[in-house]
């Protein structure tokens, strides 16, 4: 199918739009307002790759995730009605980390609209809150155009997800139409002037900080920050998709001196993330300067005095930003400051080593990180879903590679996992995929283990069991001396479940069985639940609430 609809219905108008921008995979629970779209996308040449879940939260995750993967919009087409609101929390969560992302709804027929059709409701202000845009195709006629616009709303930065619904009847019915004219998007540069502050700011600090976020790799500027920092040989942190940017190992990657970094920095350089509570909401307690990098201007932070900000192509930014320090007459080495972090970095390192290698009975939640990280390939894909559990995956687990790390970003929405390891497994068909549990998490979607194995999406799933929620537990006994709403049982089987639905697996009470049981894991052909049941007692030692 090329690229011009021609004559046909609602979906085959769709499926070229979908052509048009490489979307190859469309995610869905099946749905009959949606027929036409399934039907285009059997038919179209080459097929389009249907991946039909269990809940359409995981449709939406699973969309997601593909954008974040392969830094091309998401497709996840919802059914009327409940289709659609049980999609909202997934929404949200790319809306919150600026995923580019077409959702596609169906809609009760137009001809029937306010007579009490199913499922009849009108999606778009439910959806305008937590979208760059949602709206409706009323027409046949206005589907490949409003389609078309959506995607680049979408893709434009700053990213996010845009909604389109379309009435039964429209999508059923059959036109003639021509796609727009293609549209060029255009590079928004950096003002260099801004560029020149920056780089003079930079040139005196004696305590510089860069910090690497999500929207560096979605920018497709992993690159140029990579250039950037080895040429000013400035320490990193990163957080998100960050994360790999500098591959585990780098000398200037500090992940493990976080809080030295920030308590003593004179310069905090964010670029591509927010700042909000991950990074104190901008405040730093050392009371560094501030300077904010961003992809669009309203992404820059106007909750925090800033010394300086700067916003365009992320690429173009720090390209700039080294072309104008490399031209400073002056410059103030990083390299000690560096060293020192490095030295901190080292020590963290170190005293974790005994929690990595704990034989305590219960298992300590360290005690399968340090399992899991010998065993990681550099292209290995980890997907974090969970609170305490996956906490320590954050301060362990270092991605070898950019585009390699997923959680759920700052709405810290729970049940992303199942889709992004779904997303992840089509993505990256030669690496290892990993997906991190907690025991409250893995109650969301662990129901899509059918999903995986109907697909043949082979996975390594390791649930952290301790029988809690424990990222409320512990703060409700602390502020109340009890906690109540908090307890799960570690008794429960989650391999047997992953069993029952086609995959396999195993439980683990005893430290010395994490290891073989991962081996296993890894090996295996099905999707694989290794259930380790760990200590309840043991909370993650967190040093923000995000409140």
């Amino acid at each position: 199918m090329s690229d011009v609809p021609g004559e046909g219905h609602g979906g085959d108008h769709a499926r070229a739009v979908f052509a048009r921008y490489g979307i190859d995979t469309m995610w869905t629970l099946s749905g009959a307002h949606v027929f036409p779209l399934y039907d285009a996308a059997v038919r179209g040449e080459p097929a389009m790759r249907i991946v039909d879940v269990r809940h359409e939260q995981t449709a939406v995750f699973g969309a997601e995730a593909t954008a974040k993967l392969t830094r091309t919009p998401g497709l996840a087409v919802l059914t009327a009605g409940p289709g659609v609101t049980n999609g909202v929390s997934a929404i949200a969560q790319a809306y919150f980390s600026g995923v580019p992302l077409l959702v596609v709804g169906g809609r009760a027929p137009r001809y029937r609209w306010g007579t009490g059709a199913l499922q009849e409701l009108d999606h778009p202000p439910i959806l305008a809150t937590i979208t760059k845009q949602a709206t409706t195709a009323f027409t046949i006629s206005e589907v490949a155009g409003v389609l078309d616009h959506a995607v680049q709303v979408a893709a434009t930065p700053h990213r996010g997800p845009v909604f389109v619904d379309v009435p039964m009847d429209e999508l059923f019915g059959q036109a003639e139409v021509d796609l727009p004219p293609p549209n060029t998007p255009s590079i928004v540069e950096p003002d260099p002037d801004g560029l020149t502050r920056i780089a003079a700011r930079l040139a005196t600090a004696e305590r510089p900080v860069l910090v690497l976020g999500s929207d560096v790799w979605m920018d497709g500027a992993d690159d140029a920050a990579a250039r950037f920092v080895v040429e000013s040989r400035i320490p990193v942190v990163a957080n998100g998709m960050g994360r790999g940017i500098l591959p585990r190992g780098h000398p200037l990657l500090v992940n493990r001196a976080r809080s030295a970094a920030f308590q003593r920095a004179d310069l905090v350089i964010a670029a591509g993330t927010p700042l909000d509570f991950r990074l104190g909401y901008g405040a730093f307690p050392g009371g560094a300067d501030v300077v904010h990098l961003a992809d669009s201007w309203d992404q820059i932070a106007g909750h925090v005095q800033l010394t300086a900000a700067a916003a365009g192509h992320l690429t173009a930014l720090f390209d700039g930003l080294l072309a104008a320090y490399t031209a400073e007459l002056r410059r103030t080495s990083p390299d000690d400051w560096a060293a020192e972090l490095r030295r901190h970095a080292d020590a963290a390192a170190e005293r974790d080593a005994a929690l990595l290698a704990a034989e305590s009975d219960p298992i300590h939640p360290a005690r399968i990180y340090g399992e899991l990280v010998r065993l990681l390939a550099d292209d290995a894909v980890v997907i974090g879903d969970g609170g305490d559990f996956v906490s320590w995956a954050g301060k362990f687990v270092e991605p070898g590679r950019p585009g390699c790390w997923l959680d759920p970003g700052p709405f810290g929405c729970l049940g992303a996992g199942a889709g992004a390891a779904a997303a992840a497994r089509l993505a990256r068909p030669s690496s290892q995929v990993v997906l991190l549990y907690g025991d409250g998490a893995a109650g969301m979607s662990l129901m899509d283990v059918d999903t995986l194995v109907r697909h043949r999406l082979p996975v390594v799933i390791v649930v952290g069991n301790n029988g809690a929620w424990g990222l409320e537990k512990h703060p409700m006994r602390f502020l109340y001396g009890y906690d109540v709403a908090a307890d799960l049982r570690r008794e429960t089987r989650y391999d047997a479940i992953a069993e029952a639905l086609g995959g396999a697996g195993e439980t683990v009470t005893r430290p010395a069985e994490v290891g073989p049981a991962l081996r296993r894991a890894f090996a295996a052909d099905v999707p694989y639940l290794v259930n380790v049941v760990c200590d309840p007692e043991i909370a993650y030692p967190r040093s923000t609430t995000g409140v």
